[in-house]
């Protein structure tokens, strides 16, 4: 369910880019994971900079392309956690391209991710994603804050060094 306030600065190109993110958590809701990445230019960047998964021989970061890293992200928490969803609280743009999306994620794990074991648990945690969409009102940029540390005590996974 959204409940977004959407406030762009200006009309026209604001109101626009607006609307692509709003339309791009809808996407996400639906598990349209094919169809959030038909919103953004063929080499959108991706980071979401909390996101890491370390193996014994290397560490899997959440940086790169929306169509490489980012899909297999998305995908991935959509396995993992069946019921995932989003609430999206605000969206404001600029005429600029710049998007701002204050929303909740959250879910039930039903299966690993990463190194964390489905204990039947859910997380709800704020996100604050920034967008940056080009003249054709496409995503070319995303960047995804949130508290990962606080994710994995929700699913009952400390790790320790």
């Amino acid at each position: 369910m959204s409940t977004a306030t959407t406030t762009p600065t200006t009309g026209g190109v604001a109101e626009r880019n607006s609307a692509v993110v709003e339309d791009f958590f809808r996407l996400y809701r639906e598990h349209d994971v094919d169809g959030m990445t038909e919103l953004c230019a063929f080499n959108a960047d991706f980071s979401y900079p909390a996101y890491e998964v370390w193996g014994k021989q290397r560490v899997l970061r959440g940086d790169g392309k929306v169509n490489t890293v980012g899909k297999a992200i998305w995908t991935g928490f959509i396995e993992a956690f069946p019921d995932l969803t989003n609430i999206v609280h605000s969206i404001e743009a600029n005429d600029s391209g710049d998007v701002v999306a204050r929303v909740d994620i959250g879910g039930t794990q039903q299966l690993v991710w990463g190194f964390i074991t489905p204990a039947g648990k859910s997380y709800t945690e704020p996100h604050l994603f920034v967008f940056h969409l080009n003249e054709h009102g496409e995503i070319d940029s995303i960047t995804g804050y949130f508290n990962n540390a606080e994710i994995n005590k929700q699913l009952g996974h400390l790790e320790v060094d």
